[in-house]
């Protein structure tokens, strides 16, 4: 292993792959599996009377600041941090920076 985070070097991913193929038949039965992947830039507090006063161009101050991290969620479930970038025709996206380590064990 590598350090203390857990996680192998890509360089070893196939020797990892070779070693235990009964497991990796064992996860193919997942993989089809929809999940909801989502990117909260920031959270907000408001009274429900000030949010029917917003309207267009409206501001609502989040709760972080511009350049931190977004967290990235998989089933409501916060999994990761990352930053947002841009990708083809002005669309944007996500990058990974942090994997979010998990109390629970799978």
């Amino acid at each position: 292993m590598s350090g203390t985070d857990g996680f192998q070097p890509v360089e070893n991913a196939a020797e990892t792959q070779r070693a235990a193929p009964s497991a990796n038949r064992d996860l193919e039965a997942v993989y089809d599996i929809p999940v909801q992947v989502s990117a909260v830039l920031g959270r907000a507090t408001m009274q429900v009377s000030q949010l029917l006063k917003l309207g267009r161009g409206a501001v609502v101050e989040l709760d972080r600041k511009l350049g931190e991290a977004v967290d990235i969620y998989v089933n409501n479930r916060l999994i990761a941090r990352g930053e947002v970038v841009m990708v083809e025709d002005n669309r944007l996206g996500v990058t990974m920076t942090e994997i979010v380590k998990s109390d629970r064990g799978l």
